[in-house]
C-alpha cells in the first residue's frame, strides 16, 4: 500500500471528524508581559544572545555529581524500601548538605538519561528563568482550552525542522505522546468504518517491536479496545520476522512501530532494513527517538539521521526529557496527522499544557548548538569498548547479570566505590535477565569511565556478561 493510500486515510478521518464536528484547533495566545511584571521586557532585551560554548565548563560535572544521605545509603545497601523521607527531619526541614556533610555521601552519576549534561547549563536555565519573570507558570489549561502559547508554537516549529518533519505536536511527556499517537491511529479505524458493518480487513495492523517502550504498549492496548486494531509483536530486530507478518497479514493499513535505541537494552533498530521494507510493504513507519534525539546524527536529529534514513520515518516521537536537559514530549508529523492526533489523542487533549518556563527552556536547543557534547558522549563510548572490549552500540549500556541476587550485589559494591547505578529487575526486565544499566554523558571524563570500569571488574566477570542478549525476552509491562 503507498503511503498516498495512508494520507487518503487519514483525510477521510478528518472529514469524518469535520462532519461530526470533532476537529479540535491549537490558536496560540500570548500572554500579557507588561501586566505582569513591567521591568521584565526591558531585561529580557540585555540578554537575548544565546550564549553556547565550545567545552565542558565547571557546572557541567553538576549533571553527572550528586549527593546522597548516607541514610538513604544504607537503606540502598540493606534493600530497605523507602518512601524518601529519610532525608527529612522531624521538623520537617531537609539537612543542609552545607551543614551537615558527614551526612551525605557524593556519587558519580551512572545511571540517568542527561546523555549531553545539559541539565545543569546556565543559559537553559536562564531561559527557563527569564519565562517565569515574565510569565510565571501560567496560563494554565489544556493546550485546546488556553494553555497552548506563542512558546509553544516556536517550539514546535523548532521540532519539526530538526525532525525535517512538516510539523509538530508538543505533549506534556514523551509516555503521553505515545499513548496520544497510538490511540489517534486506533480512532482512524472507527472513523472509516462508523455506520459500517464491522469486517476485520477493515482494521489497521500495528506490528510493534518485542522489546518496545511501555508507553507505546499501553498506547496499542487503548487503540485495541477500539476493536478496530490488530497487534502483531516481532521478535526484537528480527527483520526477516516482521517480513513473514507483513506478507501473510491481508489487512492493507499497515503501521510498525519501534524504538529507534532502546532503552533497556541499549541497541538500535535497524533502520536501513526496516526502510526497505517500508518501501516492499507500504507500512506507516512510527519511531520512538526518545534516547536518539540530539544524541546521535551530526544535527543531533537522531536516530533516523544517523542512518541517513529520515524520509522514510513518517512519524516520530521524541522527548526533551533526556538529552535536551528539560521536560516534555512530541510528535513530529505532518499537518494532517498533527491535526488528526490534536483531535483524537487523548492523553494529549486532556493534559494540562507544559508551563511556558519549560518551553521556553526546550526551546533553547542547546543540543543542537554545541556540537562537541556529541563528540564527547560517543568518545565516552569509545572509551568503555576500549577498556572492556564489549563491543556496546550506544551510550546505553545494559550488563546483564542474571538473578536478582547478583543484580543487586553488584549496584551495592558501585555504591560503596562512589557510583550511582541501580539494578533493573522484573517486572522492569524479564526474570533471570537482571541488569546494571550504565548510561554515560558527555560530561563524564576518561577517567570516570575508567574507575567504573575498574570498579565493575571487582564484581562482575565482563566475559561472562550478556550484551544485547535477546533469549527468552517479550514485550515488558
Amino acid at each position: 500500500m503507498g503511503m498516498s493510500v495512508w494520507d487518503c486515510c487519514v483525510e477521510e478521518a478528518l472529514a469524518k471528524l469535520g462532519l461530526l464536528q470533532l476537529l479540535r484547533s491549537l490558536r496560540p495566545i500570548t500572554p500579557s508581559l507588561e501586566k505582569l511584571n513591567p521591568e521584565a521586557s526591558i531585561e529580557a532585551k540585555k540578554d537575548d544572545e544565546l550564549k553556547v560554548f565550545d567545552e565542558m565548563q565547571p557546572w557541567d560535572r553538576a549533571s553527572v555529581e550528586v549527593e546522597i544521605a548516607e541514610s538513604t545509603v544504607q537503606k540502598w545497601l540493606l534493600d530497605i524500601p523507602s518512601s524518601g523521607d529519610e532525608i527529612v527531619t522531624e521538623g520537617g526541614a531537609i539537612k543542609c548538605l552545607v551543614e551537615h556533610p558527614h551526612q551525605f555521601k557524593k556519587l558519580v552519576l551512572f545511571s540517568g538519561n542527561d546523555y549531553l549534561g545539559l541539565s545543569s547549563h546556565p543559559t537553559i536555565g536562564r531561559a527557563a528563568a527569564k519565562a517565569a519573570l515574565e510569565h510565571r507558570m501560567g496560563p494554565r489549561g489544556s493546550a485546546l482550552i488556553c494553555g497552548y502559547t506563542f512558546h509553544h508554537r516556536l517550539l514546535e516549529s523548532s521540532l519539526a525542522k530538526l525532525k525535517k518533519k512538516e510539523d509538530c505536536l508538543l505533549c506534556p511527556t514523551g509516555f503521553a505522546a505515545n499513548m496520544a499517537l497510538m490511540v489517534a491511529i486506533g480512532n482512524i479505524g472507527s472513523l472509516l468504518t462508523e455506520g459500517k458493518a464491522s469486517f476485520d480487513d477493515q482494521k489497521i495492523a500495528i506490528f510493534s517491536d518485542s522489546l518496545n517502550h511501555a508507553s507505546i504498549i499501553d498506547g496499542i492496548r487503548l487503540a485495541e479496545r477500539q476493536r478496530n486494531v490488530k497487534l502483531f509483536i516481532y521478535t526484537h530486530c528480527d527483520m526477516a520476522h516482521l517480513n513473514d507478518l507483513l506478507s501473510s497479514c491481508t489487512l492493507t493499513k499497515k503501521v510498525v512501530v519501534t524504538d529507534s535505541l532502546f532503552s533497556m537494552d541499549g541497541d538500535f533498530a535497524p533502520m536501513k532494513e526496516l526502510a526497505m521494507l517500508r518501501k516492499k510493504h507500504g507500512f506507516l513507519l512510527v519511531i520512538d527517538d526518545a534516547h536518539g534525539t540530539f544524541v546521535c546524527g551530526k544535527n543531533g536529529g537522531g536516530v533516523a539521521e544517523m542512518f541517513n534514513c529520515e524520509r522514510d520515518v513518517d512519524i516520530c516521537v521524541g522527548t526533551l526529557s533526556k538529552a535536551a536537559g528539560c521536560f516534555g514530549g512530541f510528535i513530529a508529523c505532518s499537518k494532517r496527522w498533527k491535526l488528526l492526533i490534536q483531535s483524537r489523542g487523548r492523553s494529549f487533549i486532556f493534559s494540562t499544557a507544559a508551563p511556558i518556563p519549560l518551553i521556553a527552556a526546550g526551546h533553547v536547543l542547546v543540543a543542537k548548538k554545541e556540537m562537541w557534547r556529541r563528540r564527547e558522549i560517543w568518545n565516552r563510548v569509545q572509551d568503555f569498548r576500549d577498556l572492556t572490549g564489549i563491543p556496546i552500540q550506544s551510550p546505553i549500556i545494559s550488563l546483564i547479570v542474571g538473578s536478582e541476587g547478583k543484580a543487586l550485589k553488584a549496584s551495592r559494591h558501585l555504591l560503596k566505590s562512589g557510583f550511582h547505578v541501580t539494578a533493573i529487575r522484573p517486572p522492569t526486565v524479564p526474570a533471570n535477565s537482571c541488569r546494571l544499566r550504565v548510561t554515560l554523558s558527555a560530561t563524564h571524563t576518561t577517567e570516570d569511565v575508567k574507575k567504573l570500569t575498574s570498579a565493575l571488574l571487582q564484581c562482575i566477570r565482563f566475559q561472562d556478561i550478556a550484551i544485547n542478549g535477546n533469549s527468552n525476552r517479550f514485550a515488558r509491562l
